[in-house]
């Protein structure tokens, strides 16, 4: 058989799945069943109340007590009393119920609370992004970790096969005596150690299916692979720093540093303000009834009462001097990983930019290093029939060949990987990008 005709038999037999799944499935097969993401999403949502419970700082609360008390009371009065009051001993029940309104007037506090719950609600929303880019990313890795460990499978399975023929044709060869048994010996230690490699290759390619399982909770089925022809597309525009620029203002995970920074700020200020004086508008409502007292009669007492109260806080054994100490230690802490989190931006743009462009000249050199192979191996087995060439040169060419091919598929899939890399660095990495990297399948 020709090795051409054994990579088209097993690339056939690769693509015979008429089911198979392509990437942007696998990828909806996560969105419902990675518990990452889900998890991603439930914080998201914890998130979000947070504004409401900053707004409820700004609102009127209201509290409703009631009571219902047995008293058992004595008295008795001095003599200096007028003899109209006799003492004695009472017993009666008395409840009462009330309602109490309070509105802030002047709270500093309570709006720079308001306004980090704001921003709090927005880096809520920011995560989720986050965890729907990585979520692409992760589907996408896991994706072409299969296809690389199915083809080096193949691969190997190929190599496999042509080194039998080998040594099939060098045992022939010894038995007529136009060769050694050294030709036999190399032959033979090559398929052995092909067989070896062979079962590290289907094991590594269980537990790539097993990871891609675990995003999707069921056991992948067939992948549709990459096609013959991927394009490749430079990065526009064409200028690294450009794109570090984009990133600086578009990357999510900066834009939630700067966020924190922000909130961090404003606990500043919030933590100055516990000596600040608050001012809330307060109404009241009660009503009490007893059946007896200390004169021995009952009342009925309905109190109403609107006013505005006044509150100055003088001294808190240093709590607020601490707190506002801390909340300086904590804006430093948040100015200093926003300065992080913009070089590391920076770092990761340039390295996905480069790797887009390193990815696209490794794939050229690899394409022609395939083609010369391809070329070395006929050479080479057209040398053995003449006698010029040995048959370690043919095993040797043959190597060179599988390994070659082996590692151009992996320069393609470490290109479509750096694209989506370099997305995610400027922020805009979405469905549509991976639906491009989806059009490479076939």
């Amino acid at each position: 058989m020709k090795l051409k005709q054994l990579f088209l038999v097993i690339l056939l037999a690769a693509n015979s799945g008429a089911q198979a799944a392509d990437l942007l499935e696998t990828f909806h097969a996560a969105q419902a069943n990675d518990p990452v993401f889900a998890a991603a999403r439930a914080t998201q949502q914890a998130g979000q109340e947070k504004l409401s419970q900053g707004r409820s700082l700004l609102a009127p609360s209201i509290s409703f007590s009631a009571n219902s008390t047995f008293n058992d009371l004595t008295t008795q009065y001095n003599p200096a009393v007028p003899p109209i009051f006799t003492g004695g001993e009472n017993r009666y029940n008395s409840h009462g119920y009330g309602v109490t309104l309070v509105q802030p007037l002047l709270r500093q506090q309570n709006w720079l609370a308001y306004s980090e719950s704001e921003l709090q609600a927005a880096q809520a929303g920011m995560q989720l992004k986050i965890a729907e880019q990585d979520l692409i990313l992760r589907v996408a890795q896991a994706y072409f970790d299969v296809l690389i460990a199915q083809d080096s499978v193949q691969l190997v399975e190929a190599q496999k096969i042509a080194i039998s023929e080998q040594l099939e044709q060098a045992k022939r060869n010894f038995e007529v005596g136009s060769a050694t048994i050294t030709d036999t010996l190399e032959a033979q230690a090559r398929y052995d150690l092909t067989g070896a490699q062979l079962i590290a290759a289907q094991n590594n390619l269980e537990i790539k299916r097993s990871a891609l399982q675990q995003l999707i909770n069921a056991m992948p089925k067939e992948l549709k692979p990459l096609g013959k022809e991927l394009t490749l597309v430079s990065p526009q525009p064409a200028d690294m720093e450009k794109w570090v620029e984009t990133a600086q203002l578009n990357n999510l995970q900066l834009a939630i540093a700067q966020a924190g920074a922000e909130i961090a700020e404003k606990e500043v200020t919030r933590n100055r303000g516990g000596h600040y004086p608050t001012v809330d508008l307060v109404a009241n409502y009660s009503q009490t009834n007893a059946n007896g007292g200390s004169f021995g009669v009952g009342t009925d007492t309905t109190n109403k009462s609107v006013g505005v109260q006044l509150n100055i806080p003088l001294f808190q054994g240093g709590a607020v001097n601490s707190k506002w100490r801390e909340a300086e230690a904590n804006h430093e802490r948040a100015k200093q990983e926003l300065e992080n989190a913009r070089r590391n931006v920076a770092q990761q743009t340039r390295q996905a930019y480069l790797g887009v462009v390193s990815g696209i000249a490794q794939v050229n050199a690899l394409q022609q290093a395939l083609a010369s192979s391809e070329s070395v191996l006929e050479a080479s087995k057209l040398g053995h029939e003449v006698g010029v060439r040995t048959n370690l040169d043919v095993l040797n060419a043959q190597q060179q060949l599988f390994s070659t091919r082996r590692d151009l598929y992996q320069a393609q899939y470490n290109y479509l990987l750096s694209q989506l890399r370099l997305k995610q660095a400027v922020g805009s990495l979405g469905e549509d990008d991976l639906s491009k990297a989806n059009q490479a399948l076939h």
